[in-house]
């Protein structure tokens, strides 16, 4: 297949990712993992759901029929600080939404992208998600406990959610077509930045299973892996394993990319969706046909031979009936013209994590790029016998049982990442490596000083940058592979400035370290350029500072250490503050979202009408009285409404 003449004009950058997945909080722990074979499901914990209770080896129904998932670490851990929600919303608000901004934020970072310059853009947000399990945990409890807060908690929100935080003003979207939710994001998004609707584009699957319902229904439908793990390609395989997941990547048209210096961690080339239509027996039946017909698409889009393609990481859940089926669809695409010493590498993260259903695909995504970054394919897991229904001396196609150097044929690789759905969605994404990194040619700077600016919305967490940065800067860390000019460069102009703020100035990688080992009380030399004094002050202050007259000759984007998140776990299970002392104190310390005085207005600390809404609420509950919404209304300050609570209770003592 020849390369249709305006393909790298079609193609879209990766410039950012970042996950949270089991055993792995970000993409570095996602491929040490990887690299590594480790299998990150675990036992159900009793958070979810009593799996005791539930759980029999020869299930009836009612029953559960595996243990283990794939389940995040922390997963009402939350830094409502840092995004302006009080403690009443931080644990009213869906999970899966307090992940997504959190990831959302690190993605951004790992991009080098400010949220600040992008406010008000109309960059996309495209989000594959399919659960709403902590609504439908709260309907649960009964129409009494059903308030005007389960409205921040409907699936939509998700994406608006985001982009009201970041003033995002182009598309906002949730796409769920099942399992292939996150897939069918990202084509959307590469649809919306082609056609220039989007000049930027977060894509993102969420995932999280906090109740047992699919489990048990999977389980009645026989998709459930009795011992908790995927087994892809395998003989004995008998289902899938759930799994939690949140993923989000930053695209950006490939010639923006080059023109603005982004990071370029991958392209994606092409990608296609189609649905299944009559070509099976029913709607749930997968369908070799419909398979096929989006490899092809999506390879004719890319313009790409699919024989060039070295790995594909496959929808791979781990059914003995869709393992088979997608093997075989892709042996007969892209096997075509293969030649025979070059067979097609076939993996599936789903025996690593868990099949985390509409975030599935996004995780293979990360993955994907991170295989095409190392080079390297690891290894499939729980893999002893390959499944006799696929004839694999006639297909090209091997599953790697061990880590797989990528190989060296003059070219850059490329792989494919497949998702397929229940509702018959099918897609495909084409990605390649990005090209190298050209050298800059770059005027000697040893010796010469410069500015490292680290800041952070509260003391604590510049304090935990400081020491990221101190280790990260140090003899064994990372960013000793970087020119000091390029990580100072990086941290001025590639990430959001926030109120509490240090600079320290130096010359070199070791004299850095020390400065912020002393938490910035050094600058770190004993004659610094007046010009740099000057801007560390003012920076320090609070101030804007000219960077490109501070810094001179630009540098380039590296990778940086992320946000010092500083959570808490916010969840409705008694970890909310217990009411002690003065009734309108406490009230103030649960709604309000920022710090205050008597004089501050209510909606300026972010008690608005649906805080007040919940403020009735509880005065009633503690009160034991009914309270005027009326006058609660009329209240402008944060004085009236300490005053009016105290009137409130002592007129109901």
């Amino acid at each position: 297949m020849n390369r249709t003449d305006d393909v790298d004009a079609r193609s879209i950058a990766v410039i950012g990712m970042a996950c949270r997945l089991p055993g792995a909080d970000g993409p570095d722990e996602l491929w040490d993992l990887l690299r590594d074979g480790v299998d990150a499901t675990s036992e159900t914990p009793p958070e979810r759901y009593d799996v005791d209770s539930l759980h029999s080896e020869r299930p009836g129904p009612g029953m559960i029929g595996s243990r283990r998932a794939g389940y995040l670490a922390g997963m009402a851990d939350f830094d409502a600080e840092f995004f302006g929600m009080s403690a009443t919303e931080a644990v009213e608000l869906d999970p899966q939404q307090r992940l997504l901004l959190m990831t959302a934020w690190d993605a951004l970072e790992d991009a080098g992208r400010r949220p600040e310059e992008l406010a008000g853009t109309r960059t996309g947000v495209f989000v594959g998600n399919a659960r709403a399990d902590y609504l439908e945990l709260r309907f649960r409890e009964g129409l009494q406990s059903v308030t005007a807060s389960q409205l921040n908690n409907f699936r939509s929100l998700l994406p608006a959610r985001l982009s009201y935080f970041l003033d995002l003003r182009g598309p906002s979207v949730l796409i769920d077509t099942a399992c292939s939710s996150s897939l069918v994001a990202v084509h959307s998004a590469v649809q919306s930045l082609r056609v220039r609707e989007s000049p930027l584009a977060l894509v993102a699957g969420v995932n999280l299973a906090l109740r047992p319902d699919e489990g048990v229904m999977m389980t009645q439908a026989g998709a459930l892996a009795a011992d908790g793990r995927s087994k892809f390609a395998d003989a004995a395989a008998d289902g899938h394993t759930p799994g939690d997941a949140v993923g989000v990547v930053v695209l950006k048209r490939l010639a923006d990319a080059l023109t603005d210096g982004d990071r370029i961690r991958a392209v994606i080339e092409g990608s296609a969706v189609g649905n299944d239509g009559r070509t099976s027996a029913s709607v749930l039946n997968p369908s070799k046909t419909g398979q096929v017909e989006v490899l092809r698409w999506a390879y004719e889009d890319a313009g790409v031979s699919p024989a060039d393609v070295d790995f594909v990481e496959a929808h791979g859940a781990g059914s003995p009936v869709l393992d088979a089926l997608e093997i075989t669809a892709l042996g007969e695409v892209l096997g075509e013209d293969r030649p025979s010493d070059r067979p097609l590498l076939v993996g599936s993260v789903k025996t690593n994590i868990g099949h985390a259903e509409a975030a599935g695909g996004i995780a293979g995504l990360i993955k994907t790029v991170l295989c095409l970054e190392h080079g390297q394919v690891p290894q499939s897991l729980h893999l002893d016998t390959a499944t006799p229904q696929v004839d694999w001396d006639q297909l090209p196609v091997l599953v790697p049982e061990k880590l797989h150097d990528l190989p060296d044929h003059g070219r850059l690789c490329r792989a494919g990442v497949s998702g397929q759905g229940s509702s018959s969605l099918n897609a495909h994404v084409v990605v390649r490596q990005a090209d190298p990194r050209p050298a800059v040619a770059t005027k000697k700077t040893a010796g010469r000083p410069y500015l490292l600016p680290l800041s952070a919305r509260t003391p604590e967490a510049l304090a935990a940058l400081c020491r990221a940065y101190t280790a990260y800067l140090g003899a064994d860390g990372p960013g000793t592979a970087f020119p000091l000019r390029d990580i100072c460069y990086s941290a001025a102009v590639r990430r959001q400035h926030h109120e509490h703020r240090l600079a320290v100035v130096a010359s070199s990688h070791e004299e850095m370290a020390a400065a912020l080992g002393g938490a910035g009380e050094s600058q770190g030399r004993k004659r610094t350029p007046r010009k740099l004094a000057e801007a560390v002050e003012l920076y320090r202050k609070g101030g804007t500072v000219d960077w490109k007259a501070t810094s001179g000759e630009p540098g380039r984007f590296v990778p940086l250490p992320g946000y010092p998140w500083q959570t808490k776990r916010y969840w409705p299970d008694g970890e909310r503050e217990e009411r002690t002392g003065d009734l309108a104190d406490w009230v103030l310390r649960e709604h309000a979202r920022t710090t205050y005085d008597d004089d501050s207005t209510l909606v300026d600390v972010g008690i608005d009408s649906l805080a007040k809404l919940r403020i009735i609420v509880e005065l009633s509950q503690q009160t034991g009285h009914e309270v005027d919404p009326e006058e609660l209304g009329g209240l402008r300050t944060v004085g009236a409404l300490r005053e009016w609570i105290r009137a409130t209770e002592a007129r109901t003592a």
